[in-house]
This record gives C-alpha cells, sequence and structure tokens, in this order.
C-alpha cells in the first residue's frame, strides 16, 4: 500500500518519537511540509494520504483514482471535503480523545498565568528582590482560583478534563454544551451560554468550528461578561472576531485571554491580538505533549490497520 505523509513533521516536531512503525503498513514516503501547489504531485498515486494541516479539497480529490483512505493526524477534520470523498467511496477518518490532557493542562497553564504571575515574579527576581525591604516582594495581584467560577463551553473529553481539574482547585463549574439534557457529570451545572458569560471568571471554549458558532466570541459576547474575567481558547481560532476581543481587551471590557490558536497559523503580523493587552499567546501547542503525540501515533496506525483488515476505523467520519 502506497502511503503518503504529506506534513509529518507536526507529529514528530521535536524527533522524540520513533516513527518508523508507519513503515509496517505499506510504502511509507514522509514529507515535512507541502504547500498546496506541492499536493497534486506528491499523492497522485497515493492509495492512503496522511495529512495533518495540508487541506484536500473536492478538486485534488477528484484528481486521485488510486486514493482509498485518508488519515487525519488530529481531531478536527475541516480540512478535508467530506462529501467529495464519500462520493468517491474514499474512507475518511481522526484520531480522537489523544490530546485530552494535554490541552487541559495548557488550559491551566493560561489560567495560572493570570492567576499566579510565574512567569512575571521570576524575571524581576535579580532585579528587585535583592533590594526589597521585605521578605518577598508583588510583581501584580495574586490570584486564589478556589471559589472562582470557571465557564466551559463545549464538554466533550477535553471539557470534562477541564472540569474535573476545575473542580480539583474548588471552582464552581458551569458548562454548556448542545444537548442540555444529557451528558452531564458530577458538580458541574449545565446552563445556556449567555449564563456563562455572565457569570463565570474564567471562560474557555471546546467546542468545534462550525457555520453556526464562527466568530461568536464577537462585542456582544463579550460585552456579557464581567470586566475582570479571563478568555481562555485552545479549541479553533475562527470562534474568535479577533478585532473585537483585541479592542475588548485594550477597552478593559474583559481583563485578558489566553490564547493558543488564532485564525491564521502563523499569524500575520497584522493580527490585532498580537499586540493587544493583557494577552498571553501560545503557538497552537495544547495538543504537542509527548504523550498525546504517542497517542496520536498509535491512533493512527490502528485506524490503517483496521481500515487494511476491512473493518471500520475508530475515527472515521
Amino acid at each position: 500500500m502506497n502511503i503518503v505523509f504529506l506534513d509529518a513533521y507536526t507529529l514528530n516536531p521535536l524527533n522524540d518519537l520513533d516513527i518508523s512503525i508507519l513503515n509496517t503498513l505499506g510504502k511509507v514516503t514522509l514529507y515535512d511540509r507541502t504547500s498546496p501547489e506541492q499536493i497534486f504531485d506528491r499523492v497522485k498515486d497515493a492509495e492512503v494520504i496522511l495529512t495533518n494541516k495540508c487541506p484536500l479539497n473536492a478538486h485534488t480529490i477528484s484528481q486521485l483514482p488510486k486514493l482509498k483512505y485518508i488519515g487525519v493526524t488530529a481531531t478536527g477534520f475541516n480540512i478535508i471535503d467530506i462529501e467529495a470523498a464519500k462520493a468517491q467511496g474514499i474512507v475518511v477518518a481522526n484520531v480522537r480523545g489523544y490530546s485530552s490532557a494535554s490541552v487541559a493542562q495548557l488550559v491551566f497553564s493560561l489560567i495560572l498565568g493570570f492567576t499566579n504571575r510565574v512567569v512575571e515574579h521570576a524575571q524581576n527576581i535579580e532585579k528587585k528582590w535583592p533590594n526589597c525591604p521585605d521578605f518577598c516582594f508583588y510583581h501584580s495581584h495574586l490570584v486564589e482560583l478556589e471559589g472562582k467560577t470557571l465557564g466551559i463551553i463545549g464538554l466533550g473529553d477535553i471539557g470534562k478534563k477541564v472540569a474535573n481539574i476545575g473542580l480539583g482547585f474548588g471552582m464552581k463549574v458551569l458548562a454548556n454544551k448542545r444537548d442540555l439534557t444529557s451528558g452531564g457529570m458530577a458538580n458541574v451545572q449545565l446552563c445556556s451560554q449567555e449564563q456563562i458569560f455572565q457569570e463565570s471568571d474564567f471562560i474557555t471554549l471546546h467546542c468545534p468550528l462550525t457555520t453556526d458558532n464562527q466568530k461568536f466570541i464577537d462585542k456582544n459576547t463579550l460585552a456579557l461578561m464581567k470586566s475582570s474575567a479571563i478568555l481562555i481558547n485552545t479549541s479553533r481560532g475562527g470562534l474568535i472576531h479577533e478585532q473585537d476581543l483585541a479592542d475588548a481587551l485594550n477597552l478593559g471590557v474583559i481583563a485578558g485571554a489566553g490564547l493558543d490558536v488564532l485564525s491564521v497559523e502563523p499569524p500575520t503580523t497584522k493580527n490585532p491580538l498580537l499586540t493587544a493587552k493583557n494577552t498571553i499567546i501560545t503557538p497552537h501547542i495544547a495538543w504537542a505533549g509527548v504523550n498525546a503525540r504517542i497517542e496520536l501515533l498509535k491512533g493512527v496506525v490502528e485506524n490503517i490497520v483496521s481500515f487494511q483488515q476491512g473493518k471500520p476505523p475508530k475515527g472515521i467520519i
């Protein structure tokens, strides 16, 4: 089986995984990166394509008569024209649940960045502490999470991980999901998005990007939030109207934002969030803990093996 991995660097950026197991599945060609202009030439003879962020649109898929399977090395599959693939009988599968712990951990890294200010204090040790008249110094306010309200929009695997951590910190946890009548969890109150915006001290997004919720975080929803509230997004950048959020941060409508994703990645220098006040931005790394990537590789392999054996992959779309 001829297998082409279009952006293998995304799975193994630090060369800390042994991905040679892919060679047991067939003839494998790895490309670190593939530009849109290079895609067709690289996959024209492929039976299996693996891709993380390289798009496969209807036009490209229609020119690939040998293609039988597309493996998305991620959970999100918006880069694939699913209908075009189905029309040609091509199986598409993703890997689910591999990064829940990794993403939840970064959510609280961002939250704690605003509450404990570890980096800011550490960076001022040499300059301030030796000459401090007291045994300690305060670079900024320190805030305890216990008793604060955490609002979660999207209560899937990741949202539930985040909820459990929040409960462990002694937080009150609110959550919104499509169906508010089922799929809840103990000590988590299911409620409307409006209630979450109005009552939460921290709001974290864990919903897929759809045509219905694109840019739903805008000036109207931001205006509902407390002026002391912090917004966290480790889901998809397209959920946020970036200019509206930048304006809200610069005007003090909300207190801060911790973002691991932006609408265009890598961003242009004109993205207004890069210079917005009280913003912590990380470069889309929430999913990429080493254990998460090990599980991702395992899921990719298991899906292909299932397909080769005539069984439906776990992540079949």
